[in-house]
């Protein structure tokens, strides 16, 4: 299943940008253009400090864009869904009865095992 540009897109702006952006408006807000530039000059941590800053306005965002339409502000995930056949799920059955009977033998042997080594003793 490919993916589509324009979803990784929307992706990347709900999880990366907006945060980001919602962070810079309120240090905006609170402590003007000397607030803001503090946070640019510290490099790659003042976008990850940004980030976590605006995590909970942009959850509130994209909440309210779900509101108006589901899946607009916090993205569907693709699934893709197949049809199981049944003789799969009897295959898969008769496979888990091989298997008990591989663990009872093992676990009889194991048992062998340890009376034959009790016995030397």
């Amino acid at each position: 299943m490919g993916s589509d540009p324009l979803d990784n897109l929307r992706l990347t702006l709900m999880q990366d940008v907006l945060p980001v952006g919602m962070a810079v408006v309120e240090r905006a807000k609170r402590g003007g253009a000397r607030d803001l530039a503090d946070a640019f000059s510290k490099g790659p941590d003042g976008l990850t400090e940004l980030r976590e800053e605006g995590a909970e306005a942009a959850r509130q965002v994209r909440e309210r864009l779900d509101r108006i339409q589901p899946g607009l502000g916090n993205p569907v995930m693709k699934v893709q869904v197949t049809d199981v056949p049944v003789e799969s799920a009897l295959a898969k059955h008769a496979g888990e009865e091989d298997l008990q009977l591989a663990l009872a033998r093992i676990s009889d042997r194991l048992t062998l095992l340890e009376q034959r080594l009790t016995e030397g003793s």
